[in-house]
């Protein structure tokens, strides 16, 4: 069977994903989410998979640690401006005080500020962002997507302090936009910092969204906003394969 596109039926999820997966849609996560599929485990999903599946709106989240991978869809879309996030005086005194690595640049244990690195350690910031309660990246998200940080089109931000990963943030460039996944922090403002320093990036890439997913109220106080998913396809169908070379 030839894959077809997502469309907007749970029978076109399932002509999608195969015969190995269970379509199931309820009306879960409050207003945010639709769950449209869960995988099994005898079909596994792949970084093919995952592209399709972002270039029709939807985004991953697993079912623990251990658990399933499903696809979701939003009916509002959260965004966090292109044009650079809300930055605080206590963040400007931050980011002022933080030096951005270049890719020859060694991680300085006596460094007394936050250090900036751009795909370093890609799997230890996406492990960085699993929580002890609410676990949505499981080990299948962690496997297929350090394989799509291997192939070139998943990227992460490294906040270092004194040697030590102190915070990050990751996601998928794909044509023109970022997907934000999630971020984290271990000292103190270091998940702002990398967001600023990932969004900056961006821009200066030529990516012209960079997604959020869910908004929440941290976010929201960093200048995410919401459009209804429709306006978000829209924008994606435009820039999709547009051009843009991480360097």
């Amino acid at each position: 069977m030839v894959p077809k596109t997502f469309g907007d039926s749970i029978e076109d999820a399932v002509d999608l994903f195969g015969r190995g997966f269970q379509a199931v849609q309820e009306e879960g996560r409050g207003t945010h989410g639709v769950r449209i599929a869960d995988i099994a485990v005898e079909d596994p999903i792949t970084p093919w998979l995952v592209s399709r599946a972002y270039r029709q709106g939807y985004f991953a989240m697993g079912d623990g640690r251990d658990g399933p991978t499903s696809f979701y869809s939003t009916n509002m879309r959260a965004l966090m401006p292109i044009t650079g996030i809300r930055v605080s005086r206590s963040l400007l005194r931050v980011l002022k005080q933080s030096d951005v690595l270049l890719s020859n640049d060694l991680v300085e244990g006596s460094h007394p500020n936050f250090q900036i690195s751009f795909d370093r350690d890609f799997e230890s910031v996406i492990r960085g962002c699993q929580r002890d309660t609410e676990v949505w990246i499981n080990e299948e998200i962690i496997r297929v997507w350090t394989q799509i940080h291997r192939e070139g089109w998943g990227h992460s931000c490294e906040v270092w302090k004194q040697g030590e990963l102190a915070g990050g943030v990751y996601g998928l460039a794909i044509g023109g936009c970022f997907f934000a996944e999630s971020m984290f922090h271990r000292v103190p403002n270091a998940s702002k910092v990398a967001l600023y320093h990932m969004v900056e990036r961006c821009r200066s890439l030529g990516f012209e969204l960079f997604d959020a997913q869910f908004a929440n109220e941290h976010t929201k106080s960093l200048g995410a906003y919401e459009i209804p998913q429709e306006e978000f396809l829209r924008h994606l169908r435009r820039i999709e394969h547009k051009p843009v070379v991480w360097r």
